[in-house]
């Protein structure tokens, strides 16, 4: 059971991500069921996925999966059209395979070793890939308290696909700052010699470099370090995404060495 401490909100970063980059999947889909797994003490961002999908897919539907049955009973209380809440955990329990599993601040209890295991046993649940499909996403992360900092990595049927940074720019002195956030799988890679360490260290010097376009603003100056970062890093997104202040890359390129 995880301390279930979630404010309302704290996902916004995450949502919007995933409503961005796989809401035609979910407009696809027949019944485009999401899993938010682990969702805590109170139900807020099963509320909030909910709602953020719908502007993306408005058929699709939530379930709220949860370890700790009482917090499933406090829950029943706000289920709706489109949302209801199980209790379970890794088994995902749910008849169907879930297009989108979302699971924020779950694995940071964890220990690095396990997380692998849990990913494939998350991603053997998801929808699978067909002609018409990439098949289901597993968006696995974390975040401090009040969803300004964000770092998670994007996983298909077949295994990790990418890694995303996400802040509020206004409140970033550095993009080394995210370090803090990045997911279990990654966070005690940051030392020298993993890749993981080595992006970090350029995207701040690249962010050094961009320092006269602070004068435009912190998102010019965002999109400008993460401009220079191409030439060196397999950046997946756009300006369009940058302007948000995220940034992708693809995991091949920060995977931990071994």
């Amino acid at each position: 059971m995880t301390r279930g401490t979630t404010n309302p909100n704290r996902l916004r970063r995450m949502d919007r991500w995933i409503a961005a980059v796989h809401g035609a999947e979910l407009r696809r889909a027949v019944d485009p069921v999401a899993v938010d797994l682990g969702y805590g003490a109170a139900p807020w961002t099963a509320v909030e996925l909910l709602t953020r999908l719908r502007a993306a897919a408005p058929r699709a539907r939530v379930v709220g999966v949860e370890i700790e049955p009482a917090r499933v009973t406090a829950a029943k209380p706000y289920e709706c059209d489109g949302l209801v809440f199980r209790h379970g955990g890794f088994e995902i329990p749910i008849p169907q395979r879930p297009l989108l599993v979302r699971a924020a601040n779950v694995l940071r209890q964890y220990e690095e070793g396990e997380v692998s295991g849990v990913w494939r046993r998350l991603c053997a649940r998801l929808a699978p890939v067909t002609e018409s499909s990439r098949g289901g996403l597993l968006v696995e992360g974390t975040c401090d308290e009040i969803g300004r900092r964000h770092v998670w990595v994007a996983l298909g049927p077949e295994g990790p696909r990418t890694v995303t940074f996400a802040t509020r720019l206004g409140s970033l002195e550095r993009p080394s700052d995210l370090a803090e956030r990045l997911p279990k799988a990654l966070i005690h890679r940051n030392v020298p010699g993993e890749p993981v360490h080595a992006f970090l260290r350029d995207f701040d010097r690249a962010w050094s470099a961009a320092a006269p376009y602070a004068s435009y603003g912190a998102r010019q100056r965002w999109i400008r370090a993460v401009r220079d970062l191409t030439a060196d890093w397999p950046v997946t997104d756009g300006a369009g995404r940058w302007r948000q202040g995220e940034v992708t890359v693809k995991w091949e390129a920060l995977a931990p060495r071994g």
